[in-house]
């Protein structure tokens, strides 16, 4: 008997994200969609991503919050590098089940010449709240990747 791999029902205008590294590719399938202006990153939590309760693992969790922060400064900003998470910080505030779609959005506050203040937010598609980040990112200078 042949097993056929799920696909995860994905909400309309999400895509496959674009951005495909070994470390994502194990740990998604993580989804894009672009409106309003912003970069919005989405996951259905499967069997994978969950804690033995069955809610999304917050390392899981940690790791949508650096992705959408980074997306939504390079899209807001039009900074086109990688940029380095120099700092990052999270309120969890309910759990995302198996089964549920949780997507989420950035707010770009301030951009320095070599810095992004900015923080993110993922709610489930029926509007709870899951969890809040703030994060500082570092913009490399032009001229490569400032170790």
């Amino acid at each position: 008997m042949t097993v056929e791999p799920r696909i995860p029902i994905v909400p309309e205008g999400f895509e496959a994200n674009p951005f495909s590294v070994p470390f994502l590719d194990n740990n998604g399938p993580i989804y894009m969609k672009h409106a309003d202006g912003l970069a919005h990153l989405g996951l259905r939590i499967d069997e994978r991503h969950a804690n033995p309760n069955g809610s999304c693992h917050g390392g899981m969790l940690m790791t949508l919050a650096d992705m959408q922060l980074v997306m939504g400064v390079i899209h807001q900003c039009g900074v086109n590098t990688f940029l380095p998470t120099i700092n990052l910080t999270m309120d969890f505030i309910a759990p995302a089940m198996i089964g549920d779609w949780i997507q989420g959005r950035t707010d770009v506050h301030r951009q320095t010449r070599r810095m992004a203040f900015a923080s993110c937010l993922f709610e489930t598609d029926a509007g709870q709240v899951v969890f809040r980040a703030n994060g500082i990112l570092k913009i490399p200078s032009a001229g490569g990747q400032d170790r």
